[in-house]
């Protein structure tokens, strides 16, 4: 696999019921492929991966495996409280055909650095598949800093951490304290062109579920180093990119998928839709880039 460009957190298509629609998952997962994407991540949070019985969670899997069908890397997100389950879930997963795994840490519990270098330690060993790292102290209250990626060097299994903490020197301090030995991917929209600049690969994007070919066109235009161009759209989506960062993003980003291309916009309890006023809000944000994109390519 090539640690590289741009990878979304796929949504899952729900029902106004509530339930999965597979068939408007697998028609989402298409569409990124065919505008451009370099991988695919099934159940991260934004996937409501924590809200799916493991039996769906399984059929998701198997579905987007059947859609993908090779044309990029299919990875899994891994979400689960216990350390036991965590290595059963990466050997299912590894059976259903991922070809890679982006780790949460344990859901259940805030772990210490010691705690959480065993937790990816274990679930490294578990499975032949190539892992990510997810981290995101702002949503789970556990980093994974540059000393645990240190410590977790010799597990060959892990080869890349979605970089979510929100501080944009960590980039540098990765690099500095571990080198290259880890692939680090940007986790948040709103600083994708300043941590490509600072030497990311790769773009675990929310926003890129709504505009695909926009997001792959500004990842590619920073690693290009054309900054100039880069910057004009990036300034056109950050408003939008904002949204990934609010504790409401699964609603907000499948209301932007719904807007754009009149994907569904149903989440699962305990999420609820957004209430009136934060829809209007978001709306107008979403509705103002997709009418300055319109006026950008005229």
């Amino acid at each position: 696999m090539s640690w590289t460009g741009v990878f979304p957190a796929v949504t899952t298509k729900m029902r106004s019921d509530g339930e999965i629609d597979i068939k408007a998952t697998q028609a989402s997962l298409d569409r990124l492929i065919a505008n451009g994407v370099s991988g695919v991540i099934v159940l991260p949070m934004l996937g409501e991966n924590a809200s799916l019985r493991q039996a769906e969670r399984d059929a998701v899997v198997t579905a987007a495996k059947e859609v993908v069908a090779g044309r990029v890397p299919l990875l899994s997100g891994l979400a689960e409280l216990s350390e036991e389950d965590a290595v059963k879930a990466a050997r299912n997963y590894e059976k259903l055909g991922a070809e890679g795994l982006m780790v949460f840490p344990s859901l259940a519990y805030r772990t210490d650095s010691r705690e959480t270098v065993a937790w990816y330690r274990a679930v490294g060993g578990a499975s032949g598949l190539p892992i990510m790292i997810y981290n995101n102290p702002i949503a789970y209250r556990v980093d994974v800093g540059p000393e645990e990626l240190a410590q977790l060097a010799d597990v060959k299994t892990i080869v890349c951490i979605k970089e979510e903490s929100g501080d944009i020197r960590r980039i540098t301090d990765i690099y500095n304290r571990v080198g290259d030995r880890y692939a680090v991917f940007c986790g948040v929209d709103d600083l994708i062109l300043e941590s490509v600049a600072l030497g990311v690969t790769g773009w675990v994007s929310g926003m890129t579920n709504a505009w695909p070919a926009e997001c792959v066109r500004l990842f590619n235009l920073c690693r290009d180093g054309n900054f100039d161009e880069a910057r004009k759209l990036y300034r056109i989506l950050t408003p939008s990119f904002h949204l990934d960062t609010s504790v409401k993003l699964v609603q907000y980003i499948k209301l932007a998928e719904h807007l754009v291309y009149g994907a569904p916009d149903a989440v699962r309890r305990p999420r609820l839709p957004l209430a009136d006023a934060d829809r209007r809000e978001a709306s107008a944000i979403i509705q103002e880039a997709i009418a300055a994109l319109a006026r950008k390519a005229a």
